[in-house]
C-alpha cells in the first residue's frame, strides 16, 4: 500500500499528515500537530522571531524522524501566512535546510486556497454543489468558491486568529470594547470579499482549519479529539454565536478547561470565532459544514496528480 505524507507550517501550528493510499483514495490517515506559533509578533515586527524559528526547526526535526520511521520517501513541506509575510523568511528557509535537511516551499495565498479546495472536494460525499470553503488560519483567511469543475473565485485576506489576537486583545477576560474594535476591523477587511461572493450561487459553506474544527469539537464537548466525528459536522450560525458567548464569558485559564478546546489554542480562539461569525453574518448563511479534509489532504492528492 502506498504511503504519502505532507507538512504544513502555519502561523499557529505545524501539522503533518501520514496517509495510506489505495486506488487513488485515502483509506486511512493520521495527523500530528505541534503548536509552534510561527506567527509570534510577525504582524507587529514584520519578522520571524528567533524563538519562533527555534520551535519550528525543532518540530521539523521531530516530524522528519517520524516520517523516516514510517518510510515516507517524498514529503512536501509548505509554509503559509507568517513565513510568507516575514522579511527574514530566507533565514528560516536556510536554517530548515541546514539543520533539518528539508526544503520548505513558501506558498502564496492563492496556492494555499487551491490546496484547501482540492482537499475539501475529495472529502465530500457529493460534489455536485457550488461550495464556499472558508479557511481561517492563524495569519490569513482564504475564501474559495467552486465545484467539481474547478475554482470560480478565490481570495486570501490577512486576517487570522493569531494576527487579530495580537492586534486587539490585551485584557483578560476580553473587554467588550476590544471585541467591538475587532469586529469592526474584520467587517471592514471582508466587506469587499462578501460583496463579490454574494454575486454567486452558494449551495453550501465548508469550514476548514483549527478554528472551525475546534468550534465543532467544543459543540460536541469532545474530551479527546476524534477527526472522524468532526468531519462533516453541521454547525448552525446560532451555535457558533453561542460558543463565542461561552468563550467571552471566561478568562483564559477557564477557557483552557473547556472540553474540545486545546489549551494552547485558548488564547486565540475568540478572535478565530469572531472571524467566522462575521463571515457567516456577511454572507447570510445559517449553517456551515466542518471538514477535516484540508490543504494537507490537498498536498496528498497533488502528489497523486489531482489539480484544482
Amino acid at each position: 500500500m502506498l504511503k504519502l505524507g505532507a507538512i504544513d507550517i502555519g502561523t499557529n501550528s505545524m501539522r503533518m499528515i501520514i496517509a495510506k493510499i489505495e486506488n487513488g483514495a485515502i483509506v486511512k490517515s493520521s495527523k500530528l500537530l505541534n503548536t509552534t506559533r510561527m506567527g509570534q509578533n510577525v504582524d507587529q515586527t514584520g519578522i520571524l522571531a528567533d524563538e519562533a524559528m527555534d520551535r519550528n526547526i525543532h518540530a521539523l526535526k521531530e516530524f522528519m524522524e517520524i516520517a523516516k520511521k514510517e518510510k515516507i520517501k517524498k514529503l512536501p513541506i509548505i509554509a503559509t501566512s507568517a513565513v510568507r509575510d516575514a522579511k527574514n523568511k530566507a533565514i528560516f528557509i536556510k536554517r530548515a535546510k541546514e539543520e533539518a535537511n528539508v526544503s520548505v516551499d513558501v506558498i502564496n495565498g492563492q496556492r494555499e486556497a487551491e490546496l484547501g479546495f482540492v482537499g475539501v472536494l475529495k472529502g465530500l460525499e457529493r460534489d455536485d454543489e457550488n461550495i464556499l470553503v472558508i479557511d481561517i488560519g492563524g495569519g490569513s483567511t482564504e475564501f474559495i468558491l467552486g465545484n467539481k469543475e474547478g475554482i470560480k473565485h478565490l481570495i486570501s485576506i490577512n486576517i487570522g486568529a493569531v494576527r487579530m489576537t495580537e492586534k486587539f486583545i490585551t485584557t483578560d477576560p476580553v473587554s467588550k470594547k476590544e471585541i467591538e474594535y475587532m469586529e469592526k476591523a474584520i467587517e471592514d477587511k471582508i466587506k469587499d470579499t462578501i460583496h463579490s461572493l454574494c454575486k454567486f450561487k452558494i449551495d453550501r459553506v465548508i469550514g476548514i482549519g483549527g478554528t472551525a474544527t475546534t468550534i465543532a469539537a467544543v459543540s460536541k464537548r469532545m474530551k479527546v479529539y476524534d477527526k472522524e466525528k468532526i468531519h462533516q459536522t453541521n454547525l448552525s450560525h446560532e451555535k457558533v454565536k453561542k460558543t463565542l458567548d461561552e468563550f467571552l464569558s471566561k478568562n483564559l485559564e477557564d477557557r483552557k478547561k473547556v472540553d474540545g478546546l486545546q489549551p494552547k489554542r485558548a488564547d486565540i480562539i475568540i478572535a478565530g470565532t469572531i472571524i467566522l461569525d462575521r463571515i457567516l453574518k456577511g454572507i447570510q448563511m445559517d449553517y456551515i459544514t466542518i471538514s477535516e479534509y484540508d490543504n494537507l489532504e490537498g498536498l496528498i492528492f497533488e502528489q497523486l496528480g489531482v489539480k484544482p
